[in-house]
C-alpha cells in the first residue's frame, strides 16, 4: 500500500476526532483536509517504525491548536455552540443523552477533552496517546482519570458555569 492509501484509509478516524475536538463539521472537514495536505507534503518525515495513526492525529492536534488560536471560546449558552445543531440519532431521548455528553465533553478543559478524545474515543493506548500530544505518559493517565472524574460530575451535577478555563483567552496579535 502507498503511503497516499494508508493516509487516506485513516481519514475517516481523524475526521472523527476533529470533529470530536471541534464540534464543527465544516472545521472539522476543513482541519482534517488540512492534516492529509501536511502529511502528504512532509511524508519523509515519518519514520516508517512508528506509528501512522498516531503521526497523523498529532499532526491534526497542532493544527487545530494554531487555528484554535485564531478563534473564541464557546460559552455554555452560545446559540452558536456544537450542541445546537445536533441531530437526534433514533429518538428524542438519545438525542438529548448526545446533546449532554457533547455539552459535558465542551465543558472539560482542552488538555483533559483531548486525552479522554484520543483514549476513550479513537481507542489509542496510554504510549500512543502520549506521543501524538506530546507529553509523558504519567500525564496522560492524570489527565484521562481527571477528565473521567470531571465528566462523571458534570453528568451528575450539571455544568457550574460553562467551559472551564485554566488561563484567560488567547488574544490575537498582528504585526502591522
Amino acid at each position: 500500500m502507498t503511503f497516499e492509501a494508508e493516509v487516506i484509509s485513516w481519514l475517516p478516524q481523524l475526521r472523527r476526532y476533529a470533529r470530536a475536538l471541534t464540534g464543527d463539521r465544516a472545521w472539522a472537514d476543513d482541519l482534517v483536509q488540512d492534516t492529509a495536505e501536511r502529511a502528504l507534503a512532509r511524508w519523509a518525515a515519518f519514520r516508517p517504525d512508528s506509528n501512522l495513526r498516531a503521526w497523523l492525529l498529532t499532526i491534526l492536534r497542532h493544527l487545530y491548536i494554531d487555528q484554535l488560536r485564531g478563534r473564541r471560546e464557546i460559552a455554555v449558552d452560545d446559540e452558536s455552540a456544537p450542541w445546537r445543531n445536533l441531530e437526534a440519532p433514533q429518538g428524542e431521548v438519545d438525542g438529548l443523552v448526545l446533546r449532554d455528553l457533547q455539552r459535558a465533553l465542551y465543558c472539560l478543559p482542552v488538555e483533559q477533552r483531548e486525552v479522554l478524545l484520543l483514549v476513550c474515543v479513537e481507542e489509542l493506548s496510554y504510549q500512543e496517546a502520549s506521543r501524538a500530544l506530546g507529553v509523558p505518559i504519567g500525564t496522560v493517565m492524570s489527565r484521562l482519570s481527571r477528565a473521567r472524574e470531571h465528566m462523571r460530575a458534570l453528568l451528575t451535577e450539571g455544568p457550574a458555569q460553562g467551559p472551564v478555563r485554566k488561563s484567560p483567552p488567547l488574544k490575537v496579535v498582528r504585526n502591522p
